[in-house]
């Protein structure tokens, strides 16, 4: 296993099942790998919970429209900044820090001729733009992943404009969830310093930002994860034959994970909001 916070979250990317390939055989498929647009990529390139309608709510909270310079923070392969582009007509950077996630978004916003996107690897820590660069920021269950989440904080404050707005979802803890939980979460995904919904509205209040909102999505969340752990095992002889006999079961244990914290009240989800 690769050593600290960014190669251990590096390796978990890189065996990820949503992949710039599974996207491209997902549209090869359904018959539209020849010329296809941002739609038709929708269906399988949004990797986070609650799909088109997630985002769309993100962007609505931050008051996203044609004439916003939105910045997605953590992008992946750029499923929802392509929906921002097309659908609101935004203008949208995707900062990715993964190498392979990065040029997999530039590779698809190329395949679906998508101009409005810009795809930058770098470091959600440090970000590389100038003070009040962007009029908003979003993010999907991706902080998870950061360790240094007040310097991500911090950094997304700056680099939006007075009034801007930051909107994102992650996972929180409750206290129940116990430390060898988290280690688990760690091993199996990548989790480090996850907050729970107060220390999150008190991260937003360290790093500058004022009307800070707070919402659990906790129970809309089971409900998607259950049903995603039972479509993946409903599917297993196709993902198996993708995925391996071994990342399969690998995927279902993970899955089981999930949802049994999330029942057992120990995990959940949240969605945030906050004012430059």
């Amino acid at each position: 296993m690769l050593q600290g916070t960014s190669g251990r979250v590096r390796e978990y990317y890189d065996e990820h099942p949503i992949s710039e390939p599974h996207v491209l055989a997902a549209l090869a498929g359904q018959g539209l790998s020849v010329s296809p647009t941002a739609d038709d990529l929708f269906g399988f390139d949004q990797d986070h919970y609650g799909g088109l309608a997630a985002v769309d709510t993100l962007a609505r909270r931050a008051a996203v429209g044609a004439a916003s310079r939105v910045l997605d923070v953590c992008a992946g392969l750029g499923g929802p900044a392509r929906f921002l582009a097309s659908r609101r007509g935004s203008r949208v950077v995707a900062l990715e820090l993964h190498a392979g996630r990065a040029a997999g978004a530039a590779r698809l916003n190329r395949l679906v001729k998508q101009t409005h996107v810009t795809v930058v690897r770098a470091d959600a820590a440090t970000l590389p733009f100038a003070e009040g660069a962007f009029d908003a920021c979003l993010s999907q269950e991706a902080l998870l992943h950061v360790a240094d989440k007040p310097a991500v904080l911090a950094e997304c404050r700056r680099v939006l404009v007075r009034g801007g707005r930051l909107a994102f979802t992650d996972w929180i803890a409750f206290p129940s969830l116990a430390d060898r939980e988290r280690r688990q979460l760690w091993e199996w995904m990548a989790a480090t310093t996850l907050q729970t919904l107060e220390g999150y509205r008190l991260l937003l209040g360290r790093a500058g930002f004022r009307a800070v909102e707070a919402e659990d999505l906790t129970g809309e969340w089971r409900a998607i994860v259950r049903q995603r752990l039972e479509l993946h095992r409903a599917l297993r002889p196709q993902r198996e034959g993708r995925l391996g006999r071994q990342r399969y079961v690998d995927y279902d244990q993970l899955h089981a994970f999930f949802v049994g914290l999330i029942e057992a009240g120990k995990l959940g989800g949240g969605r945030f909001t906050a004012t430059r």
